[in-house]
């Protein structure tokens, strides 16, 4: 490779700012968090398929707001369908009789501490991603602006739904990305 850049062969690669470069390792580990966050929620979906529970037909979310707290409830021990099905969220289209049908199942204790493992390592990276967020709006803030934000009003786009989409940061990123180009 030396030999082929000395007869001018090889041309220089681009090599962006240590700012960026600092920023991009962040962005990086996000992901990787959250890959990782997401095999703990497939193995939770895993030991409630194996205790016939299929919560996943009457939720599409098990870490929404209803699912969590259904998860949460059968964790500490609490085994009556509606019962359980009494926590979801107002926003769940399911009956609570549709719900407490999928919650209708074999509450075995060695998947019961299976999912208790799997949600405490869910929450755990849950908990890494919001300081990996604190972290990358701290590099965000440092950027220096250089696009003049008095002259063009920025406005947020209408949303629907109240729950951040996806796996969003929990900052204003808009307002980052837009003076830091």
């Amino acid at each position: 490779m030396q030999k082929s850049h000395s007869y001018g062969l090889l041309s220089g690669s681009f090599r962006p700012d240590d700012q960026i470069c600092v920023l991009r390792s962040y962005i990086r580990q996000r992901d990787n968090l959250i890959k990782s966050a997401g095999v703990h929620v497939q193995r939770m979906q895993k030991a409630l398929t194996e205790m016939n529970l299929q919560l996943h037909r009457v939720i599409s979310d098990i870490t929404g707001t209803t699912g969590l707290s259904i998860i949460k409830a059968i964790v500490r021990g609490e085994r009556n369908p509606l019962t359980l099905a009494a926590l979801k969220d107002g926003r769940i289209k399911a009956s609570t009789e549709e719900i407490a049908a999928a919650l209708t199942g074999d509450y075995r204790c060695e998947l019961i501490f299976i999912l208790q493992q799997e949600l405490q390592l869910y929450e755990f990276y849950q908990t890494q991603i919001l300081a990996i967020d604190a972290q990358i709006e701290q590099c965000l803030a440092a950027f220096a602006n250089k696009v003049d934000v008095t002259k063009k009003p920025l406005t947020k786009p209408k949303r629907r739904g109240k729950k951040q989409p996806g796996n969003a940061p929990q900052f204003d990123l808009r307002t980052h990305l837009s003076v830091s180009y």
